[in-house]
């Protein structure tokens, strides 16, 4: 049996933030460049996708309390389709765990531990992921409780020694070419503000849901004023070469000199990445554990947490061949499949369900 587990709404917040906020850090400057110029630190305010996924997640939960989607996808639709539709979101976050891992990967061996075999460094992360996963959604929250203090802590130390360096003149004209540019830009972080669907597999286990709308709304809030803060600082220091890099943001972690004396700082945004990717792996391995347990109607997880973290590394191995074509994927495939799995289809479930639920009052009443 599956013991029942608890969790605040606070600790969902944090959970949510470290699952979306590293990667977009990580990858977005450069592929929101392309599409945005100089208005790429306004991308990040048009979070659509963001709003949607949690009015999603929190409309599946008034109608269906204590389930999550793959629980509410087989009272919707029916077990068959139910179990259809279970199986494609299932399969796409085993999909997007993946890529994330493989992310971790390339940026760990690509910027830092470039004689060690990408495998090596991203089975390490996964078999540690594995033991935190076994372990329970408390002590994924508390690794997140732990770990948003110090990813706080060294984000603004990498930003405030910027100060004196940023040049407010490479951000002009604001909107030169109207509202078009920074909307294209954006169009490429729905796919990280979609995943905020995850909460519904995390509402289930919190002691006060009804404060997770509160929650949600701060966390949102959160992370765009982050990827506005680092987009901006990329750009007031790179300026117009900021899309010629993969990693704009270790370009700046890089470019700190303190008196000759604080110099190198990227391991400070190797620390960062590390520790938000790691709890952004493990909340999907959750995700993905838990809901094929559901899936598959077994009473623990925990017996097929090791078979999934192995499909876990063979997806991340699938992914893509390389670096290139991964950087490829985040900016076209992946935004418009995350936008179907993880908005459309959901907000069509919910969509369906409510229809039901008025249909089956008007019976009534009749």
């Amino acid at each position: 049996m599956m013991k029942k587990e608890n969790i605040s709404v606070l600790q969902i917040g944090k959970m949510m933030y470290l699952a979306v906020t590293p990667t977009a850090i990580l990858s977005t400057p450069a592929i929101t460049y392309k599409f945005a110029k100089q208005d790429l630190w306004i991308s990040p305010m048009w979070a659509f996708s963001g709003v949607i996924a949690i009015w999603i997640a929190l409309g599946i939960h008034r109608l269906f309390p204590g389930e999550n989607l793959v629980q509410a996808g087989e009272r919707i639709l029916g077990r068959m389709l139910g179990k259809v539709f279970g199986l494609i979101l299932l399969l796409y976050y085993l999909y997007l765990g993946g890529v994330i891992v493989r992310e971790y990967g390339e940026f760990v061996v690509g910027a830092f531990l470039v004689q060690t075999p990408l495998l090596v460094v991203s089975g390490s992360m996964v078999l540690v992921c594995a033991v935190v996963v076994r372990s329970g959604v408390e002590i994924i929250a508390r690794f997140a409780d732990l770990f948003i203090p110090v990813f706080a802590l060294l984000f603004l130390l990498l930003i405030l020694p910027l100060l004196p360096e940023l040049h407010i003149l490479k951000m002009l004209p604001i909107m030169g070419e109207g509202i078009g540019p920074s909307l294209s830009g954006a169009v490429v972080l729905q796919a990280w503000f979609s995943e905020f669907l995850t909460v519904s597999f995390l509402i289930p286990f919190a002691n006060r849901a009804g404060k997770v709308k509160k929650s949600m709304a701060i966390t949102l809030l959160a992370v765009i004023v982050t990827l506005v803060s680092s987009n901006l600082a990329t750009l007031l220091l790179l300026g117009d070469i900021t899309g010629n890099y993969t990693y704009p943001f270790l370009i700046v972690a890089r470019y700190i000199n303190l008196a000759d004396f604080f110099t190198h700082l990227e391991s400070i945004f190797m620390a960062i990445w590390v520790l938000g990717a790691f709890v952004k792996i493990c909340v999907f391995f959750y995700v993905s554990v838990l809901g094929t347990a559901q899936w598959m109607e077994l009473r623990d997880y925990r017996p097929i947490v090791l078979p999934v973290g192995f499909l876990l590394l063979l997806m991340s191995i699938w992914v893509a061949p390389n670096l290139q074509e991964l950087t490829h994927a985040l900016s076209t495939s992946i935004i418009f499949s995350a936008l179907t799995v993880l908005v459309c289809i959901p907000a069509a479930l919910l969509g369906l369900a409510w229809f039901r639920r008025l249909w089956e009052k008007k019976n009534i009443q009749d």
